[in-house]
């Protein structure tokens, strides 16, 4: 101690930055989000719905899809950032018969608005 004020190790001190610098990094890599996308190409009449409310189950992403009456694909998606990325990936592929031109995606906060991922008719 001097003048009443205690120095830390400087291991210490370190660890305390690591640490400090990657707990912000995993609540920003962790954040939840939320998008807004309209697919376009031939994804009506080969189960693009099902393949999305599948993969969006099995990535854990909640929300709903649904046909519009232009053709397109409506998505609305919640989840961690990181895993709605790959939904997006896996969207943009779409099933084996689908042909996906373009992808127009609106990302959003995250409102926590769905319990599961559901088709909508």
């Amino acid at each position: 101690m001097v003048g009443g004020l205690k120095f830390l190790d400087p291991e210490i001190f370190i660890l305390r930055e690591i640490f400090s610098r990657l707990s912000i990094y995993v609540k920003i890599k962790n954040m939840k989000a939320r998008f807004h996308a309209l697919i376009s190409g031939r994804v009506q009449g080969v189960a693009f719905r099902f393949f999305a409310e599948h993969v969006a189950r099995t990535l854990g992403v909640t929300g709903w899809v649904r046909n519009l009456h232009d053709g397109r694909v409506e998505v609305v998606a919640e989840g961690e950032k990181e895993v709605l990325e790959e939904f997006l990936k896996e969207l943009k592929k779409g099933p084996r018969l689908a042909r996906v031109e373009e992808v127009e995606i609106t990302w959003e906060d995250y409102r926590g608005e769905f319990l599961d991922f559901t088709i909508r008719f």
